[in-house]
Order: C-alpha cells, then sequence, then structure tokens
C-alpha cells in the first residue's frame, strides 16, 4: 500500500519546482531562493516536515510576495532567520534576517497558541512565491510587490494563477482564505473572479503595515487577526 504524501512534503516539492522564467519590465528582477542558496532549501524543509508532517487540510493565508529579509531568506513565509531559530528551532547558518512581518505573525502565533497549533490549522504563501526587487536610484535594489507597476502584474499574473491552483492541490481548503493587505485583497479577487478559486475572501491588515503605522494599536489588531482566523469576526 503506497504511503501519501505528507502536506509538508507537498511544499517541499512546490518549492523545489519553483521556477520563473518570463520576461521582466526593465528595473525588475525575482529571487529564487531555493535556487540561489543551498541552504534555504535546507531548513525550509526542516519547517515543513516538522510542522506539516501530516496529510490534514489547511486554511489558506495569502501574502503578497516574499521579501528579501523573510522567505526571500528562509523559504518560510513571514518567518525571518530570528524567528526560524527562536521560534521554529531551525538555525540557517548562512545569513541572520530581521523582517518587521515576521515580528508581528509570530507575536499573533504565540497568541493563537504557539507554532505547532497555527500551522497544523494554516499554511501561509503568496500568489507570487518568489521575491522581487527593483532597482532603485544609485543602483540599489529594494523590495518590490507584484501590483506596483501595471507592466509587472501583467508579466507575473498567468504565472500568479497556476501556482495559487498549485497551493490549492496541496490540501488546502477553498470555502474561505484569509488575504493579507487591502490592495493585495483587490488584486487576489479579480484573479479569483477569472480563475474562480475560492469561495470566499476575508481581508486582514498586513503585518508591515500594522507594524509601521499601527504600532500602538498592535494588539487590537493581533486580537482581530485570531478572532478572524477562528471564524468570529
Amino acid at each position: 500500500m503506497k504511503i501519501p504524501k505528507s502536506f509538508g512534503d507537498k511544499v517541499i516539492e512546490f518549492n523545489r519546482e519553483l521556477h520563473f522564467t518570463g520576461r521582466l519590465p526593465v528595473g525588475f528582477q525575482v529571487i529564487n531562493p531555493f535556487k540561489d542558496n543551498p541552504e534555504t532549501m535546507e531548513v525550509a524543509q526542516q519547517f515543513y516536515k516538522k510542522f506539516y508532517k501530516d496529510t490534514n487540510k489547511r486554511k489558506f493565508i495569502i501574502g503578497i510576495n516574499p521579501s528579501r529579509h523573510g522567505a526571500g531568506v528562509t523559504g518560510v513565509p513571514f518567518t525571518d532567520t530570528k524567528r526560524l531559530e527562536s521560534i521554529c528551532g531551525i538555525k540557517m547558518h548562512s545569513a541572520y534576517t530581521h523582517e518587521v512581518s515576521s515580528v508581528f505573525m509570530y507575536e499573533m502565533i504565540a497568541q493563537f497558541g504557539g507554532a505547532h497549533t497555527f500551522y497544523e490549522q494554516f499554511y501561509i504563501n503568496s500568489p507570487f512565491p518568489l521575491a522581487i526587487v527593483r532597482q532603485a536610484k544609485g543602483g540599489k535594489w529594494l523590495n518590490a510587490n507584484y501590483y506596483d507597476d501595471p507592466t509587472l502584474f501583467e508579466a507575473l499574473k498567468d504565472y500568479m494563477i497556476m501556482t495559487l491552483k498549485e497551493h490549492i492541490n496541496l490540501g488546502l481548503d477553498t470555502s474561505e482564505v484569509y488575504v493579507l493587505g487591502v490592495k493585495n485583497a483587490q488584486f487576489i479577487h479579480n484573479l479569483n473572479k477569472e480563475a474562480k478559486l475560492f469561495e470566499s475572501l476575508k481581508v486582514l491588515e498586513h503585518p508591515r503595515y500594522i507594524q509601521q503605522y499601527k504600532f500602538k494599536e498592535k494588539q487590537t489588531y493581533i486580537d482581530k487577526y485570531i478572532l478572524t482566523l477562528n471564524n468570529l469576526l
């Protein structure tokens, strides 16, 4: 009798196969951490084998796209190397990063019941699962979002629909999904209208927005996340 693949094994396979070959507008680049740093695949494998070793369905939390200091390094959404080690118990040797969205997410996760409780119910990823950077003045590269430029979005759109379908095939509950970021939600709503992926969308403020502009009200937003994720809002 063939043993079914765990949710985590499917995610590892998904990450290993990630490859974007489309043409981007001038000034934008895609970073694939799984190809650029061998340790990224190693630590991401440890994470998914630790927290996703069953075949249970998960609810889907949808981000924007990985940042250079979070999943763009660790391969784990909203997880910088600090929290990967201190909370998830997985040390990364080739990089050391601090990412503000990761700080909020793991404070929320702690209050939700801890990493094991949270990850056995939820899976986080993005419609575009690789990091995007744009070139600023002086040649410096900065984080970019898939919706920052209309031409960029058009270049990524088909790939995003394809990867959202691949996320669903991992074993996701599509009756209700949670979208992080108001602007992100507008684009996901339009993609969903076209591709008919999810039955309903619930929108939550993005962790970076909360940390940057609503820091004094952070606990209110943590409470909102927990109530929403528990379907109490």
